[in-house]
């Protein structure tokens, strides 16, 4: 039993719903009371029901409280529910909460930083469980599925007026603009929201709980394409309250838009209108409420019009709609007149009416007829009926319901119409804003359809939270039996059924006499006592009551049968579609469309449909069958269509909650939060939750958490097997849980019960260490201690020893002064005294006896006479009663013989009688013998007791002899020590005398040396003043002198650090401003390259599959969608198999999915195979063509290149202009000058952004000449190079005039399809690599996924093994892998050798060729020759001498260089065996052969190959990390060796005089070095990229989620959403899966040669996206806010920092990055209670923002009972603290911030003549010079 003393019980109470209590006494079977104590203190007797004998709800353990999902919690029950609600609310500031499969959120009447688009990266990908609880979740969850199950989605947001549904609504439409990736249609959202004031204004209205309440529910669903992105958006509207148009509560309004009206009417475009103010208007002033506090409606007015016409309602349109509703208002002012009780007449000329058909356009005579008349039609004829007053009001309010009823419908079509989809629909996403239950004091047919609604919807919601539960259990293979959970069928029966509600209503509706009373006296009768949810209130016969799910709601009749009926006579619609204005004819044409069936929509709510529906039949005499359709009836079907819509989607739920009717922020109402809670089905989750096995446990979960329960023999290899052992020992009832296939399962409670064990060990183990570590520190403190007193007694003692020897020595003398003197005093007072007293004894004596002597004598005088007068009263006395006692005692003997004669006789005749004389004495004998007994024990005692006397009398007499014989000699002692002390006394007198003639002289000879000190001291205390006021004035002028040369150097030195910061800070933002244009430069790049392929190729390849980014690329999806397509496709199969690999039970219906889409991406990737064939058929016919016309010519050539020389010429001016200014503005020292606000400053900026602006343009022009130069270089023939570069400039004027020639245009036709076929031709073989990749992949996959088999087979024989067999059975299987892997090395081995044998034959018959053609070729040489060929062999040693450091190459031979050195290089093969940095040293040596020939022509090119070169590898291979950093290492490498060897000074410190020699000569290369520098930036910002992308998987799950130090945290109970779990399993990332990724990173940097400052930026990035990702995760996680994962946290960063220890890296600024991460850890494990704790964490987070700080305190979560939470109170003197710090407001770190890189010069030793080009490399057509 749980209940025992000291736990906690929730009792209920009337104020706060439900208080906590505290068990003052253990809880028995059978006690009526529970004794408690609440929490203020006060002692309370809670009586138990003696009916149901229900105890009170147990309270959570307080590690629970605060939980994300509700399901977590160990006691389900709605105070539970409450409770943990109000904490995260209130004091976690936390809106958001799981309960199950829905998302709870509470209002906070707030705006709260948590809907960023840093918020929607961070959520985006994420598992549900992994992160807090929000919208996001839901919409990322609803989103997700969609793309991998094919299946629409439905997110069904419920929940009060007020609550926030429609902003929870926009926040996930918001979600899925941003993660969908579709620039293009981002706006999708915004014509959602633009829609907001049309349909707020025609939709709401003030009621009593919320001043803008939706009064209809909306369903929008949100199209995406087969990519999944948004494409466009349609809305449906659902039970729209009619009745609000004709009639209001007290304190409500109608719709907005008549108000908003009514304040526009003095506008001049609504004169026409003819308005007034709302009051005038019966339709708007029922409620006596027109105006909203804060709320202008003129204004509202102008924001409904514009967004009118942003949906594209022309003016005209809108002006009809303005009419229209105008004309409304007015038919409510028409009044009628009673002309008896069954007719009624409208007044001649009435105004209202009178404007109403002016605004209409219809005949007043018609109206005002059909509004007093109605027809009736019979089988024969037709009748025109009057009706009386009353029906006349009905009728003319179901018309104007009617009309606003169609023009809704005409209005959201057209909003429909804005947000349609020009693309086809591939699937969507539905959100459905609607209300929840509602019951008022009042309740009538309004509130009955909206309860009726909600009982379909909890309906659905139950069977679909069954349903899960149900999946759960088959999965987990665990017995299934029937939860009984409310089933509300009966309730939907008691209304739709047969002869239900709604077919009584109907039916009562079609009785000529129907009534609200007859309709009820039809409901008792038939439901009555029959149905136990339909009751009858006891004080009333015109109402009924029905049991919802919710609560009970009592409806009154009155009004129901004429609402249901919403009689709309078909004469008078007849009349307005016979309008001459073109809009009314136009609302009902659209009805009879059958575009919604809402022509008669209730007074409650009914949804537009698209089901047809018939249209109006125009026969004389009868209503349309439409028409005859009562709200009820509509309302059902219309409920059963969305019922319909959401079954055929997997639904979200989402439920809104209100917490105050104030809209006070985060004010929690607890009446009102258990109302709606209980309303909107979160309670029933709750309870269907509890009725099975609510807490559920993975076994490693299970372990990790209660590992300390368990003893070291329990715990075995098999976890399963070890927590089933484990638990049979602690719950002994089997019932309590149960085991799945992965996971345990728990009934409520157990896991409190566990909880309570684990928490009472661990608190035995505390205290057990505790008391050994106390013992420890007092041991330690008392040893330290005894030592220290040890020591002090040995000196204090020898003191106290001297001090009380002498002590002694004084004692005794005086004592024995002392004993003579007071015995001389004593003794003669004695004697006075004894003397004395002895004659007044003698005199008192003899007094006393003769006082005694006369008493005596009268005494023994008065005793005689009382002898005799006594002796003769006592005989008369005596004679008396003789006589009397003996007469008495005759007459007393005399009877009793008589008697005693009787018994006698009967006796004498009793045999009995001798018993009974034997029993007594028998009796009487063992008494007496009992007695003897106990008296000889008296006996015994007494005489031991007298035996003890006698020896204390012996000993105490003793005693005393002893003491007489001591004091005998004392006093012999006393009379010898008086005699001393007369002598003493005399010697003591002579001493005084002496004594006192020395103290006089001593007292003379005082006074004057006191005198003579005096004065002495006197003199020395002048000298002193004198000294030290000398000292203080050369110490005030020293001190003066070094403030003052402090003061200098201190200003100097600050002005200097700041101007230097501000110069570093200036330098960096522009630094980094330039590298993020570059970035965006060639991210435009890489798109218009892209785009320019799709456009060559003229393929339009449409994404096969869904390809969704991380987390941390969502919202940046559009830089990365336009790669190709093509590897997409091919990328798709191999992500697809991943998860299958991962997910151990195979699902047949994904398999089967799956299949099917293999099946079609090979049918589409055969297609794109024979496109591609058939476009390079014709791109070999066209490169036929184009070889058979003639070259270009070599001026055009020379044309674009002198152009391109200007253009860069012109760009070198900008920059040197822009390098000038910047110089300029950061030498003037001047703050004046350099002020932000200064003019000069201004000046400046202005200049530098123009400058700036136009340095971009001109690059783009190079960029573009470029491309075209390279296009125009391939077609042009080698020819061009012999023509001479100095031509003639008549001959170059020529040329440009031919430029203009339609022949340029050709060619240059021509060069831009040459580069259509490059890049095919690239494209193609890209696929085929794909696809062998592809292929191998499939292989490698298959190959193991057999391998697991069979080691999983394997494996599971073993365990059925015994352990000896086991052993063997191991054994034997790892020497056949040996064997088999030996085998296949052999295998392998032998294929080898025999390729070699082919090689060497192959190169034998070579060799034999070869040396045939040698032959023939010396048949035709001279003899001379062949004497001079071998003098010129390659390989003799002293020719090196002569090598320049050159690399000579023919200029055709440029593109297979760079194919060969670029292109074609594999960098693993390059870093492992060749000197790093090899490709950039050949390059270099390439360009200064180019430079000695002065060729500029070939370096320009060379140098642009290059460029574009590195540019095509890194696009190709841009995700591979080594790739990348290969080339940024050699970019790096090259642009050092530009500037190494440029022969500026600058560069030139460093070289040797040889490599001073190897210069170039002739060109000036320093804007190819500006090239050179934007290209490693860019490489740079890729391997950034390239890194995130590697390391983000990781981060998450080794920084945060996995235990590095394991045992600290343990897994606390989680609820249905199930976070990732942090254990480590296998393909879990670790701490070490990351250090193992660095050393991989810092290993392939240190291979590569890149720069060791490069190498400390790449690692300072590295840490900066691990400390960012983690903090990030952390403040979005209540599950990791702990102690214990603080203590994690430090740990690895701690780890982090030995990594950059063990590799030199600490200056690096990486450590500085991890600050605020290292500074939330310790938040974490600090003590947060006091002041002085407050203060400091403030001083202590420098790093970490204000909002960060305040997060974390409210995500602080307590793992063990050990913890406790942080006060609200101390969470406020922390914000008041820091209210003062001026910080970013913005929660997350910017995961995405990339740090300026800069590349800061390091020559190389390395002379270049000395560089061997291996023949690896594939260069043999180059030579070294």
């Amino acid at each position: 039993c749980m209940y025992m003393q000291l736990y906690k019980v929730w009792i209920p109470d009337p104020e706060e719903v439900w208080k906590s209590a505290e068990l003052l006494k253990d809880y028995k079977p059978g006690d009526k009371v529970l004794q408690l104590r609440l929490e203020e203190g006060k002692d309370l007797e809670y009586c138990l029901d003696q009916k149901t004998k229900e105890l009170p709800p147990l309270r959570n353990p307080d590690i629970l409280v605060g939980e994300n999902d509700l399901t977590a919690l160990s006691y389900l029950h709605e105070p539970a529910v409450l409770h943990n609600l109000k904490v995260r609310f209130i004091d976690s500031k936390l809106i958001y909460t799981y309960c199950g499969i829905v998302l709870v959120a509470i209002n906070p009447y707030e705006q709260l930083p948590i809907y960023g688009e840093d918020i929607i990266n961070a959520y985006s990908g994420q598992n549900m469980g992994d992160m807090d609880p929000h919208i996001f979740a839901v919409a990322e969850e609803a989103y997700k599925q969609m793309a991998r199950d094919e299946r629409n989605q439905s997110i069904i947001v419920s929940g009060e007026s007020g609550a926030g549904k429609t902003v929870s609504a926009k926040y996930a439409m918001r979600y899925f603009a941003t993660v969908s990736g579709s620039a293009s249609e981002a706006n999708v959202e915004e014509k959602v929201l633009a829609s907001n004031p049309i349909m707020e204004s025609i939709g709401n209205a003030k009621t009593t709980r919320n001043d803008n309440s939706s009064r209809f529910g909306k369903y929008i669903e949100i199209g995406f394409d087969k990519r999944y992105r948004i494409i466009g958006a349609n809305m449906r509207t659902y039970l729209l309250e009619k009745s609000r148009v004709v009639f209001q509560a007290e304190e409500e309004r109608n719709y907005h838009i008549f108000y908003q009206l009514c304040a526009s009417a003095a506008l001049p475009e609504f004169k026409t209108l003819r308005l007034g103010n709302a009051n005038y208007f019966h339709y708007t002033k029922q409620g006596g409420s027109p105006v909203i506090d804060g709320v202008d409606d003129a204004k509202e007015m102008v924001n409904t019009r514009q967004a009118c016409t942003l949906l594209g309602i022309s003016d005209s349109y809108q002006m009809g709609i303005y009419q229209i509703l105008a004309g409304i208002l007015h038919l409510g002012n028409v009044e009628f007149a009673s002309r008896d009780s069954d007719s009624c007449i409208i007044p001649p000329k009435h105004e209202p009416l009178t404007i109403f058909c002016d605004l209409m356009g219809v005949e007043y005579e018609e109206m005002a007829h059909w509004l007093c008349h109605r027809k009736l039609a019979t089988a024969t004829e037709t009748y025109i009926k009057p009706i009386s007053k009353l029906h006349a009001i009905n009728a003319r309010d179901a018309l104007a319901k009617h009309i606003y009823a169609n023009l809704f419908n005409w209005i959201v079509d057209h909003v429909n119409k804005a947000l349609h989809a020009t693309v086809k629909q591939h699937s969507f996403i539905g959100v459905l804003d609607i209300y929840g239950f509602e019951t008022f004091e009042i309740n009538s047919f309004e509130q009955f359809c909206i309860n009726y609604a909600n009982e379909k919807l909890q309906q659905q919601f139950n069977m679909h939270v069954f349903k899960l539960e149900q999946e759960e259990y088959m999965k987990e293979q665990i017995p299934w039996t029937l939860i009984d959970f409310y089933d509300n069928q009966p309730c939907i029966n008691l209304i739709e059924a047969k002869m239900g509600i709604l077919d009584l209503l109907d039916e009562e509706c079609k009785m000529p006499k129907g009534s609200d009373d007859t309709w009820a006296q039809k409901l008792y009768n038939t439901h009555l006592n029959k149905c136990a949810l339909f009751e009858k209130p006891r004080l009333s016969n015109k109402a009924f009551i029905i049991k919802h799910f919710a609560d009970k709601v009592e409806y009154q009749c009155e009004g129901f049968l004429e609402k249901n009926k919403d009689t709309v006579y078909e004469e008078q619609i007849k009349v307005l579609k016979s309008s001459k204005f073109k809009l009314l004819p136009e609302l009902f044409q659209d009805e009879e469309k059958a575009i919604s069936p809402t022509s008669a929509t209730p007074s409650g709510r009914v949804p537009l449909s698209r089901t047809a529906v018939k249209p109006a039949k125009a026969r004389p005499g009868q209503a349309s069958k439409e028409h005859k359709k009562t709200v009820g009836h509509q309302f059902r079907n219309s409920l059963h269509l969305l019922m319909e819509t959401l079954n055929a989607t997997t639904p979200h739920y989402v439920r809104c909650i209100k917490p105050n009717d104030f809209k006070f922020p985060f004010t929690f109402d607890e009446k009102r939060a258990v109302q709606q809670l209980r309303a909107c089905g979160v309670l029933e989750t709750i309870r269907i939750s509890a009725a099975g096995f609510p807490s559920r446990w993975t076994y490693q979960e299970f372990f990790s958490r209660y590992r300390v329960l368990m003893k070291q023999r329990d715990v075995l290899g098999d976890r399963k097997q070890t927590c089933k052992n484990v638990l049979e020992k602690l719950i002994l009832d089997k019932d309590k849980y149960q085991f799945g296939k992965t996971k345990i399962f728990f009934r409520a409670g157990q896991v409190a019960y566990l909880e309570k064990i684990r928490a009472d060990k661990l608190r035995a183990a505390c205290i057990r260490i505790q008391k050994t570590i106390r013992g420890w520190l007092m041991r330690k403190k008392y040893v330290r201690m005894r030592k220290a007193a040890i020591t002090i007694q040995r000196y204090v003692r020898g003191y106290q020893a001297r001090c009380y020897a002498n002590f002694l020595r004084r004692t005794r003398a005086a004592i024995t002064i002392q004993k003579f003197q007071r015995m001389y005093v004593v003794h003669k007072r004695y004697q006075c005294m004894r003397a004395a007293t002895i004659a007044l004894q003698a005199l008192l004596r003899g007094y006393m006896a003769r006082n005694k002597y006369q008493m005596m004598l009268r005494e023994h005088k008065s005793i005689i006479i009382q002898k005799h007068v006594r002796g003769w009263l006592a005989r008369v006395h005596y004679h008396r009663t003789l006589k009397a006692i003996v007469y008495l005692q005759c007459c007393y003997r005399r009877m009793m013989a008589k008697r005693e004669l009787k018994k006698l006789k009967i006796e004498a005749r009793s045999v009995e009688r001798y018993k009974k004389l034997h029993i007594g004495l028998e009796n009487k004998i063992m008494q007496l013998q009992r007695k003897i007994d106990e008296q000889n024990k008296e006996y015994k005692s007494l005489m031991e007791k007298l035996s003890n006397l006698e020896i204390t009398y012996s000993t105490e007499t003793e005693k005393l002899r002893s003491d007489v014989e001591r004091l005998r000699m004392s006093e012999e002692e006393a009379k010898n020590a008086a005699n001393r002390v007369l002598s003493l006394q005399e010697e003591i007198a002579k001493l005084r005398k002496e004594l006192h003639q020395t103290q006089s002289e001593k007292k003379t000879i005082e006074e004057w040396a006191d005198k003579y000190k005096h004065e002495t001291e006197q003199l020395v205390s002048e000298l002193k003043e004198q000294n030290t006021l000398l000292k203080t004035e050369k110490e005030e002028l020293n001190r003066r002198i070094h403030d003052q040369a402090r003061e200098i150097t201190e200003t100097m030195e600050k002005k200097l650090v700041e101007e230097t910061k501000q110069l570093e800070l200036d330098l960096n933002d522009e630094r980094l401003r330039y590298q993020n244009l570059l970035n965006e430069f060639s991210r435009l790049e890489e798109r218009y390259d892209d785009l320019k392929d799709e456009m060559n190729l003229m393929v339009s390849i449409p994404k096969p599959g869904h390809k969704r980014t991380d987390s941390t690329h969502s919202s940046n999806e559009s830089e990365y969608t336009f790669s190709s397509e093509i590897t997409e496709a091919e990328d798709l199969p191999v992500r697809m198999e991943e998860p299958s690999e991962k997910k151990a039970p195979l699902d047949m219906s994904l398999f089967l999915k799956l299949q099917k889409r293999v099946t079609e991406l090979e049918q589409e990737k055969q297609s794109l195979q024979d496109e591609l064939d058939r476009k390079e058929e014709q791109a070999l016919r066209a490169k036929a063509k184009e070889e058979e016309r003639p070259p270009m010519r070599g001026a055009e050539l020379e044309y674009e290149s002198l152009k391109r020389q200007e253009l860069e010429s012109e760009n070198k001016k900008l920059k040197n202009e822009l390098n000038e200014l910047q110089k300029a503005l950061t030498e003037t020292r001047s703050p004046e000058v350099t002020a932000p606000g200064a003019p000069a400053y201004r000046v400046l900026l202005d200049q530098l952004t123009s400058v700036s602006e136009e340095l971009e343009v001109r690059k783009e022009e190079v960029l573009i000449l470029r491309s075209q130069l390279v296009s125009q270089k391939e077609a042009i023939q080698p020819k061009v190079n012999k023509l001479n570069t100095m031509t003639d400039s008549t001959i170059l004027l020529e040329d440009v005039q031919k430029m203009k020639d339609k022949g340029e245009i050709a060619q240059a036709y021509i060069g831009l399809k040459e580069t259509n076929r490059l890049l095919e031709s690239q494209l193609q073989s890209q696929k085929k690599s794909h696809e062998n990749e592809l292929e191998s992949l499939r292989g490698e996959i298959q190959s193991l996924k057999e391998e697991n088999n069979r080691q999983q087979q394997l494996l599971a024989q073993n365990l059925q093994l015994p352990p000896e067999a086991r052993i063997e059975a191991s054994l034997q299987h790892e020497i056949t892998r040996l064997t088999n892997e030996n085998l296949d090395l052999m295998e392998q081995l032998e294929k080898q050798d025999k390729t070699v044998r082919k090689l060497k034959k192959q190169l034998k018959v070579f060799a034999k060729k070869i040396g045939e053609l040698e032959v023939g070729q010396m048949e035709n040489i001279s003899p001379g020759q062949i004497i001079d060929e071998p003098i010129r062999p390659v390989n003799i040693p002293r020719k090196e001498k002569d090598f320049q450091g050159m690399l000579e190459y023919k200029k055709e031979d440029e593109q297979k260089l760079v194919k060969n050195l670029i292109l074609e290089l594999k960098p693993r093969g390059v870093a492992v065996n060749l000197i790093p940095g090899l490709p950039a040293y050949i390059l270099f040596m390439c360009v200064r052969h180019a430079d000695y020939l002065n060729d500029d022509q070939k370096v320009r090119s060379l140098l642009t190959s290059t460029i574009n070169g590195i540019k095509k590898v890194l696009k190709k291979r841009g995700d591979d990390f080594e790739t990348v950093s290969f080339w940024l290492s050699n970019t790096c490498r090259f642009l050092h060796c530009l500037k190494q060897y440029s022969g500026e000074e600058g560069f030139m410190k460093h070289n040797t005089p040889r490599q001073n020699e190897h210069c170039l000569t002739n060109f000036d290369l320093a804007e190819y070095r500006q090239v050179l520098s934007d290209l490693a930036i860019q490489i740079y910002q890729q391997l950034v990229r390239v890194l995130e992308n590697i390391l983000q998987p990781m981060i998450v799950s080794g920084m945060l989620e996995h235990e590095t130090i394991q045992g600290v945290s343990g897994v606390k109970p989680t609820g249905l959403r199930k976070r990732t779990s942090s254990i480590a399993d296998e393909g879990t990332y670790t701490l070490d899966s990351i250090i193992r990724q660095l050393n991989s990173f810092h290993s392939v940097m240190c291979q590569h040669g890149m720069d060791p400052e490069l190498i400390k930026q790449v690692v300072k990035q590295m840490f900066y996206i691990i400390g960012a990702i983690t903090l990030n995760n952390l403040l979005l996680r209540k599950d990791m806010c702990s102690w214990s994962k603080g203590m994690q946290i430090r740990y690895n960063v701690s780890q982090l920092e030995e990594w950059l220890r063990d590799k030199n890296l600490m200056n690096s600024g990486a450590k500085e990055t991890l600050e605020p991460l290292i500074q939330a850890a310790q938040l974490l494990q600090v003590k947060k209670k006091t002041d002085e704790d407050a203060e400091a964490i403030c001083s202590m987070c420098n790093a970490l923002t204000t909002a960060q700080i305040v997060k974390v305190l409210n995500l602080y979560t307590p793992v063990n009972e050990f913890e406790e939470r942080v006060l609200v109170s101390f969470i406020r003197t922390i914000q008041m603290r820091l209210r003062d710090r001026k910080d970013s407001p913005q929660l997350l770190m910017d995961a995405k911030h990339i740090f300026p890189v800069t590349f800061p010069f390091n020559p190389s030793s390395l002379a270049l003549e000395t560089i061997q080009i291996p023949a690896s490399l594939g260069l043999g057509f180059i030579s070294r010079v």
